[in-house]
């Protein structure tokens, strides 16, 4: 089992932390989906890695 999965996800949930963070400081729209956009594609990353496919 590879360790990446892992940390695309931990990442994920940090940047989720961050999106939520950044709302309740008043940030702007862009800096708060740019975050938003990042964890999506960590998210999207390890739960891609973990589809077994073809070696």
């Amino acid at each position: 089992m590879s360790l990446v999965p892992v940390l695309l996800l931990g990442l994920a949930g940090i940047l989720v932390g961050g999106v939520v963070s950044l709302a309740r400081q008043g940030a702007t729209k862009f800096s708060i989906g740019l975050v938003a956009a990042l964890a999506l594609l960590a998210l999207a990353g390890g739960v891609l890695w973990l589809i077994p496919g073809d070696s």
